[in-house]
């Protein structure tokens, strides 16, 4: 019997990475539909701080000083009100994207490869936060700045390593970070847990929050294969022969649970929020719950309770949940 074969050969995996140049225009130009979906009917990141502009009424609450109270909107109601201002400093916000070779796949059952999809969210969310007057930068890569250009300059930048042939790596680099700003680390986290609880680690340590998007394609979750598989590794290029693939699903489920549940802990330990995102389903689903949760419009921020198995698809996950 004709065995089916799932994974891609060294050649074809240079021929994709040649190929991601040519792509990054049009993976642009779906970001930019996909924010402006998402942008549609919300008001970007804003905040209550200090500033000039009004935002919103709000019950006084113990604790707040009342020079804060708006008397003439408090006269018209039996509560007192606190008029509340724009927060107008500037936010820091890093992208990145894992562009390494796991992220290369894509099976019979998604629309796009998981590298695809990374890029999309990541650019889509920068344009957002551009739009709410934020500064966003690719992390590892230049400054965080502002302006209409700044996407396509990362784009720019990536299709500019990849042409110089340097290798993408699966974790995320190490650079010096600004306190308060956020990091948005978008992969299949693929790589062992330990290794990226250390890079996160070192992200969290600088004083910045994170929010991890694991990106998963929908085989790689169920396995839907059967009969006499080979199966061949992205990235290590190892060949493992089933001669029935639906003999493995179970062991190897239960080791996919095992390691989402290392990343969600992760998480959980380090006040991150964790978002797990298919390639079949649309981006801008992904895109709102991260929105929200950037912009602390969801109804519990610092924690949701998780599900018993401890994972979270579209839940904020952070130390303390209970």
């Amino acid at each position: 019997m004709q065995g089916q074969r799932e994974g891609k050969s060294t050649h074809e995996l240079e021929l994709s990475a040649h190929a991601l140049a040519k792509r990054l225009p049009s993976l642009l130009v779906e970001a930019s539909r996909v924010a402006q979906t998402v942008a549609h009917g919300i008001h970007g990141r804003r905040r209550a701080g200090p500033g000039e502009t009004f935002w919103q009424f709000r019950h006084y609450a113990t604790g707040d000083s009342a020079p804060a109270i708006d008397w003439r909107r408090s006269a018209s109601s039996d509560h007192l009100y606190i008029r509340e201002r724009e927060w107008e400093a500037a936010h820091t916000l890093r992208i990145w994207p894992d562009l390494s070779p796991s992220m290369v796949f894509q099976s019979h059952i998604a629309p796009e490869p998981k590298r695809d999809r990374a890029l999309i969210l990541a650019f889509a969310i920068g344009e957002l936060a551009l739009a709410g007057g934020e500064r966003v930068g690719l992390l590892g890569g230049s400054p965080p700045a502002s302006g209409r250009k700044v996407i396509q300059n990362i784009a720019l930048s990536i299709a500019q390593q990849e042409k110089s042939g340097a290798a993408f790596g699966s974790l995320p680099p190490r650079p010096p970070l600004n306190r308060f700003s956020e990091c948005i680390l978008v992969s299949d986290f693929l790589d062992p847990p330990e290794e990226l609880a250390a890079a996160c680690e070192y992200i969290a340590g600088q004083g910045v929050r994170g929010h991890l998007i694991h990106i998963i394609d929908p085989a790689e979750e169920t396995l839907p294969y059967n009969g006499r598989v080979e199966f061949s590794g992205i990235e290590s290029g190892e060949r493992v022969l089933a001669g029935r693939a639906e003999d493995l699903r179970k062991a190897y489920g239960e080791r996919l649970r095992l390691h989402k549940e290392a990343i969600v802990s992760l998480a959980r330990r380090l006040e991150w929020s964790y978002l797990m995102h298919h390639t079949d389903r649309p981006a801008g689903e992904a895109l709102l719950t991260l929105h929200t949760r950037l912009s602390g419009q969801s109804s519990s921020y610092r924690a949701r309770t998780a599900s018993k198995s401890g994972l979270v698809n579209d839940e904020r996950v952070a130390g303390g949940a209970s």
